[in-house]
């Protein structure tokens, strides 16, 4: 199946320039494409990695990726998708993301052969260009009217843009020639809200190169979730990549969770399963939606291509063992991931009854209270249900000296 084919039955084309064009392009050679991000925090979430996926798409074909992490775009800041002007970081914050966004897609990507990634940086091309250069060789090929009909640009109008995020597109569309020039690469890729970028680039390389540049631009479509929400985003905010901010068991979750609606957009989008394998898990989603076998393979495509394999078998190992009850099984990390969210107290190490000791790190209001639970069967340590009104709790309970979890009733679970 040709690239674009394969893009078209999974739905991740938006909009192309030269549809015809490009088809023809991909089935002649292996192309050189490259998608940008920049580096305005020291992480990607899941919203990022949609072009990226693509990206990774046209590599496994064959194709040679270039990511572009924007050293120089990111101090001028992206108007897309915004209305109000981002806040301006120092250039050594910029640099930490840079180091941090490299390490990430160098995770994600082939790194060796032929079509290995290549990363490039537009700060290196750009930071000894001076003003009079910039306005005279780039500027002069920007036509202001232009300019302010691009939607990056109108929907900014009323709440107003600085000339600094203004000329965003002008720093990108120089991107584009210089690796059209020095990288032959004949593709640039993005989210929708990157259209306007994108022909800016190709207009700028036609001025350049000649109306008969072969050059061409691709945009993923927006991607909402079946209720209409913005995807990857959740009440405790966006899934990173970084596993210190969302750990690799809340992020195989967040896969498990996805809605039946939605789980089939999903396997085409971010796994690198064929249409067999997801036509045969929709038609479980059909079928069978108890099982949630298309969530569960979801969540294990996805959590082994960003954390890998150790960290998936992790996910899965809390994830078992907090369905089970069987607590003991975990280590205190796994602990740590599995129960993030749930309430903690700091204990004494020094040995309590446990009646005594429920009531002083709050998990009961009273000793009644207390007594009463424990007798009813109610109160559960470490997957264990405590009955024994005399047991003295100290740190000799505790999972590796750091957690007791406390289970009240069947919701309630407090570490």
């Amino acid at each position: 199946m040709n690239i674009i084919d394969e893009l078209e039955w999974r739905e991740a084309i938006n909009q192309q320039t030269d549809a015809e064009g490009l088809r023809q392009l991909t089935e002649e050679k292996s192309i050189s494409l490259y998608c940008g991000v920049d580096p305005t925090g020291d992480s990607m979430h899941i919203g990022h990695l949609i072009p990226f996926m693509m990206l990774k798409r046209f590599q496994l074909a064959g194709h040679r990726p270039v990511i572009l992490i924007g050293g120089a775009t990111g101090t001028i800041g992206d108007p897309s998708g915004r209305q109000s002007e981002r806040t301006l970081q120092t250039m050594e914050q910029v640099q930490a993301n840079v180091d941090a966004l490299t390490a990430q897609m160098k995770k994600l990507f082939l790194t060796e052969g032929d079509n290995q990634l290549r990363m490039v940086n537009n700060y290196d091309w750009t930071h000894q260009l001076n003003v009079i250069d910039f306005l005279r060789d780039y500027g002069k090929n920007f036509s202001i009217n232009t300019m302010l009909a691009k939607d990056i640009v109108a929907n900014r109008l009323e709440t107003g843009i600085s000339y600094t995020e203004f000329s965003y597109q002008i720093l990108q569309s120089m991107d584009f020639l210089h690796l059209y020039r020095e990288e032959d690469v004949q593709l640039q890729i993005g989210g929708s809200d990157q259209w306007g970028n994108i022909t800016s680039g190709l207009d700028l390389i036609r001025k350049k190169e000649g109306s008969e540049a072969k050059a061409f631009g691709l945009t993923i479509p927006l991607m909402l979730k079946a209720d209409g929400t913005k995807f990857g985003k959740t009440a405790g905010g966006a899934i990173w990549l970084d596993p210190k901010k969302t750990t690799p068991y809340e992020f195989y979750q967040f896969w498990a969770n996805t809605d039946d609606r939605d789980v089939v957009k999903y396997l085409k989008y971010f796994t690198f399963l064929d249409k067999e394998a997801i036509d045969a898990l929709a038609e479980k989603v059909q079928t069978e939606p108890h099982k949630r076998e298309a969530q569960i393979t979801l969540a294990e495509e996805m959590t082994r291509f960003v954390h890998g394999e150790e960290m998936l078998a992790q996910a899965k190992k809390i994830t078992a063992a907090l369905f089970s009850g069987d607590i003991k099984s975990l280590t205190a990390d796994e602990i740590e991931q599995g129960f993030k969210e749930m309430p903690t107290f700091e204990a004494s190490k020094e040995p309590k009854n446990i009646i005594d000791w429920l009531v002083e790190v709050g998990i009961e209001p009273s000793k009644r209270q207390a007594r009463e639970d424990l007798n009813s069967g109610a109160i559960s340590m470490n997957g264990e249900r405590v009955t024994d009104v005399e047991l003295e709790v100290s740190a000799d309970h505790a999972i590796e000296g750091r957690f007791i979890i406390i289970r009240k009733g069947r919701k309630n679970t407090i570490s």
